[in-house]
């Protein structure tokens, strides 16, 4: 199981409606808070639902530090 931190750039499996596939995580927990990098729009997502909607993590907050 993969661990995400925030601060995490992941792609989801389907798009936003303004078109980005692209999605940065700023809460983790039972619930995720992720932000959308095509317009900014923030939403609340179960873990679960969370889970089975990523594809991958595009850029890690750790790289980011380095």
């Amino acid at each position: 199981m993969e661990q995400y931190e925030i601060g995490d750039i992941v792609t989801m499996k389907k798009p936003h409606p303004c078109g980005s596939y692209d999605w940065k995580v700023c809460r983790t927990g039972v619930d995720f808070r992720i932000d959308c990098l095509g317009c900014g729009r923030s939403v609340m997502i179960a873990r679960p639902k969370f889970l089975k909607a990523v594809r991958r993590v595009r850029h890690t907050a750790e790289t980011e530090e380095s």
